[in-house]
């Protein structure tokens, strides 16, 4: 598994910022209420960001040799995939708060309200995303140094043909 591309995580903001902003468009256009996120969500997000760092920190003492007891590599593989779904699903509702953000801003009268509750989401869902980045780098394997170096070109037998 590779880890999370700078760029994916840069347009997944980008993208889900655009959809932020025109939800809200659409909701305030036709006459409704504006989306506005729970107060609960950037404490989940917060509380299941600190969750994903402590999970991945038995595998990153195992791997570095601080921890001599066995580890079991389901449990790694099902942290590196919890820490790589982790940063996806923070860059999404990082944008999304963006987006929230972006359209209470431009509203001829600010709502505070809905203004905090964008700000706090988007703090707790690029905590998660840092998360799950820090998660991902914890998870990962120092490259083998017991594979011999060859030069390029050259043949396992070292014989040129």
């Amino acid at each position: 598994m590779k880890r999370t591309s700078f760029g994916l995580v840069i347009a997944l903001i980008a993208v889900a910022a655009m959809a932020g902003y025109l939800i809200e468009l659409a909701l305030v256009t036709n006459g409704s209420h504006a989306f506005a996120p729970p107060i609960s969500l950037p404490l989940t997000l917060t509380a299941i960001a600190v969750v994903v760092v402590a999970l991945a920190i038995p595998v990153r003492r195992k791997v570095t040799g601080k921890r001599k007891a066995r580890l079991d590599p389901f449990y790694a593989v099902r942290v590196a995939v919890l820490a790589k779904s982790s940063a996806l699903t923070g860059a999404l509702l990082t944008g999304f708060g963006g987006g929230i953000i972006v359209h209470t801003v431009s509203l001829p009268i600010v709502n505070g309200d809905l203004l905090g509750r964008g700000i706090a989401q988007t703090v707790g869902a690029a905590l998660l995303l840092i998360a799950g980045l820090v998660a991902e780098r914890l998870c990962t394997l120092p490259p083998d140094d017991t594979a011999p170096e060859s030069p390029p070109g050259s043949t396992a037998g070292g014989s040129h043909a």
